[in-house]
């Protein structure tokens, strides 16, 4: 019989602790605890000096104030040297423009990548996948996705999701599909059939924050 766990890694819970880490970094160590208090979106990019992870870091970098004014923190990551991040990213600067503000850590050990199942066997047996891993700042693991190598992530679309997170958080509520902040929002899903009397008879109920 095949090793289940030979061949899917294992992948953090959402609203559980996420995994402590410490390496070194293109800003020198980093570890989880250097982001307590602070929203983090920690991401994984098969390999530096590649098209499709290139286009990922310029587009991370411009929306760097975006995810700023959040209070959120970007952390990138892959299986790269440290030496080697930092020759993408001054390659970055010099031929695109684009100063990289945040910082990328060495996991050419595999032990962050491997402690949040960014590597896929079936996508590469050494390189991470696109990963990609909302931090709260109490350290709880609030969202994840995966992408393939071959499709680079929205930007626009991780900004949204953290933006979510933290209107769930601070107002008690969920939001529907495409929403966007100044949109109506949905109250919490009821428990019992009075709560579906007070929201009027349906379980979808907005309002406004």
């Amino acid at each position: 019989m095949t090793d289940q766990f030979a061949i899917y890694p294992s992948v953090p819970r959402l609203n559980e602790p996420a995994p402590p880490f410490a390496a070194h970094s293109t800003h020198g160590p980093r570890s989880l605890e250097d982001y307590a208090g602070r929203w983090l979106v920690l991401f994984s990019h098969p390999a530096d000096f590649t098209p499709v992870c290139t286009t990922e870091f310029v587009a991370f970098a411009q929306r760097w104030p975006d995810f700023q004014a959040l209070e959120c923190d970007l952390l990138g990551l892959s299986v790269d040297s440290v030496f080697s991040h930092l020759q993408w990213v001054a390659d970055i600067e010099q031929r695109l423009g684009v100063t990289v503000p945040f910082p990328i850590l060495d996991d050419s050990a595999r032990k962050v990548a491997n402690l949040y199942g960014m590597i896929h066997r079936g996508a590469s047996d050494t390189s991470t996948v696109r990963g990609t891993f909302v931090i709260d700042p109490d350290g709880m693991l609030r969202a994840s996705s995966f992408y393939p190598m071959t499709t680079g992530r929205s930007i626009d679309e991780i900004l949204r999701l953290v933006r979510a997170l933290q209107a769930a958080v601070e107002h008690r509520i969920a939001t529907p599909a495409e929403w966007q902040p100044g949109q109506d929002v949905l109250r919490p899903a009821p428990d019992t059939l009075a709560d579906i009397a007070d929201n009027g008879g349906s379980y979808l109920t907005y309002r406004a924050l």
